[in-house]
């Protein structure tokens, strides 16, 4: 049986799979920052097709041209490996809604999280890769392009830090606030509702921070710059590729990301959404912040499962 301590499965290395998601990451970034500007991607990659011209736009172009780098390259560099790939491009060919994959060791990618923002052009975009080991997140990787930071995170190991393309290293610093009257939170600028205005105000909190991208979102935690964030469903809910990578950088850092009744994030599990009041933070607060959260939601909706 796999130690519960594992990184990666029996038999690869630690240092060549960073090494090799490097490369991975800032190819990457490479493709979407020649989308975002317009001109021809790298890596054999063709140009953005306009509407007229019988395309679907840069958003479209660049989702797919990372998906393709990102899969290939994880197939191509370990081939042997015992682990599935799953991402949010060919999440629909490969999952049976309330079927779990047969994967004990899975990889769940997000080629771009924040088309908005990146089709806005704010930069406030991200890519995700996650590594979870029987559904539990253990490795992820959050790529923020336009700031030229790569974060990283080992779970089991307790380490979280952050890379610029040359390699250059620091590690998640993590605000000392404690009193939620100090917390600042990050949010959406696209994904706010009523319910979630009332929540806030219910909570008390300090400033507030908008930023695109779940994982440009926690980057500004482990960078001591917010505290918290919330995720409230409504008509639709985040994904598992949405929460998976920046889950475990910020666990990682020492941080917490759970439903507000204190309940894990679950992956793998035959729903990919990941529904009810989640919230993240830096960790002091994080019992009182669920608590006081749940008790205002029993108030602002009734019923809501957390």
């Amino acid at each position: 049986m796999m130690p519960a301590t594992a990184v990666v499965p029996t038999g690869i290395s630690t240092e060549a799979l960073l090494a090799e998601l490097r490369r991975l990451c800032w190819g990457a970034a490479d493709i979407l920052l020649a989308y975002g500007r317009g001109e021809q991607p790298p890596h054999g990659f063709p140009r953005a097709l306009s509407v007229d011209e019988g395309g679907e736009g840069p958003v479209s172009a660049a989702d797919l041209a990372v998906n393709q780098w990102l899969l290939d390259g994880l197939a191509g560099a370990f081939a042997d490996a015992p682990w599935t790939l799953l991402s949010e491009e060919t999440a629909k060919e490969q999952l049976t809604p309330g079927v779990p994959l047969a994967a004990e060791w899975l990889w769940i990618l997000d080629p771009l999280d924040g088309t908005k923002d990146f089709l806005q052009g704010t930069g406030e975009y991200a890519v995700h890769l996650a590594l979870a080991h029987r559904g539990v997140p253990v490795l992820g990787v959050v790529l923020l392009p336009a700031l030229e930071q790569l974060w990283f995170g080992l779970v089991p190991q307790g380490r979280a830090w952050c890379e610029n393309r040359a390699g250059e290293q620091r590690p998640a610093r993590l605000s000392s606030r404690r009193d939620l009257g100090e917390l600042v939170l990050v949010a959406s600028r696209n994904h706010r509702d009523q319910r979630l205005e009332q929540l806030l105000a219910a909570l008390e909190l300090g400033d507030t921070k908008a930023i695109g991208s779940v994982g440009g979102k926690v980057a500004t935690i482990l960078r001591g710059e917010t505290d918290l964030y919330i995720s409230l469903s409504g008509k639709s809910a985040p994904k598992d590729w949405d929460m998976a990578a920046p889950e475990a950088v910020l666990r990682a850092a020492g941080g917490a990301f759970t439903h507000a009744d204190g309940r894990p994030l679950t992956y793998n599990d035959g729903d990919v959404r990941q529904a009810g009041c989640l919230i993240a933070s830096h960790g002091p607060a994080h019992a009182e912040l669920c608590e006081r959260a749940a008790a205002a939601m029993a108030q602002i909706d009734p019923g809501f499962a957390l």
